[in-house]
């Protein structure tokens, strides 16, 4: 079986400037914090960012990584916007297509299966269609209704963060949702993971193990290993969203100079230095749980 262990640096290297790259998790749960971290410390530009976002793309924008976002919300949760995507969205510093959570789902789900669009009734009699042009209506061949026909949504590559992993790519998720990564993963032409816990193939054998593995090991182009690597981000059932962390980040929005020195203390680093600066792994692993 092939070996798909590989470190972020190297996941980041196999990006380019002008890329569209979705992004896993949900808000301030289980997103590749250490892999846009990696980002940020690159001189990746232009991106094109797909996303159910939280500090991911509040980050990536501050950075100026960011041409054109594709989303259903940025939101920290108990900060409703995020605040940096905020000030790039009222600045009008990016590009747009602003769509809601079934919308978006079905562009990923036609984009798995290699579709060019999803018909739908969602969207109908909604702004959702004034704001976004690209999004077409078509007549069925069946009756005379029309349904919004969502395009898919393609990656370049998708970026996910995961409990467990194997070399072989095997991805399990043992938290209470599993999101829409698999989605991501499919809907993409490579896709790389971070997990908290890289374990023998043998684990998965082990009772129902099977059942939290939500996508095929063929879909997982490389594997990295970074303990913590989702915070200040949730990775249930291991440890919750740093709230602490959470609140520093969003005050720093409201300083011009509040983006530099966050990178300073918390990007430009390793991230055996990162974890070191959050308060240690066990800190991070005591993190409450969110309640959902």
């Amino acid at each position: 079986m092939a070996d798909k262990r590989m470190s972020a640096s190297a996941v980041v290297a196999q990006l380019k400037d002008g890329m569209t790259l979705g992004i896993g998790g949900w808000g301030p749960r289980r997103k590749p914090m250490a892999l846009v971290r990696e980002i940020l410390r690159s001189p990746l530009k232009d991106l094109t960012v797909v996303a159910y976002g939280g500090a991911d793309v509040g980050m990536l924008c501050a950075a100026g990584k960011v041409r054109k976002l594709v989303f259903a919300f940025v939101s920290l949760d108990f900060i409703p916007l995020e605040p940096y995507f905020r000030n790039a969205r009222q600045n009008g510093a990016i590009d747009v297509m602003e769509i809601d959570e079934g919308l978006f789902m079905l562009g990923l789900k036609a984009a798995a299966m290699r579709v060019p669009y999803i018909p739908t009734r969602v969207g109908l009699g909604t702004d959702v269609l004034r704001c976004n042009p690209s999004i077409r209506l078509v007549d069925s061949p069946y009756d005379e209704r029309q349904w919004v026909a969502m395009p898919a949504l393609p990656l370049d590559a998708a970026l996910l963060h995961v409990d467990r992993a194997d070399a072989r790519g095997v991805c399990q998720i043992k938290g209470p949702d599993p999101y829409m990564d698999d989605l991501f993963a499919r809907a993409a032409t490579k896709t790389f993971v971070s997990c908290d816990e890289l374990v023998e193939p043998e684990a998965f054998e082990q009772g129902d193990e099977a059942r939290y593995v939500f996508w095929e090991r063929s879909e997982t182009t490389g594997v990295v290993h970074i303990p913590c690597g989702a915070h200040p981000s949730s990775c249930a059932p291991l440890y919750g969203f740093d709230v602490k962390h959470f609140k520093e980040y969003a005050a720093s929005a409201k300083d011009p100079a509040g983006w530099p020195q966050y990178v300073e203390r918390y990007v430009n680093c390793s991230e055996a230095e990162y974890l070191e600066r959050v308060g240690g792994a066990a800190a991070v692993r005591g993190l409450p749980l969110p309640v959902f």
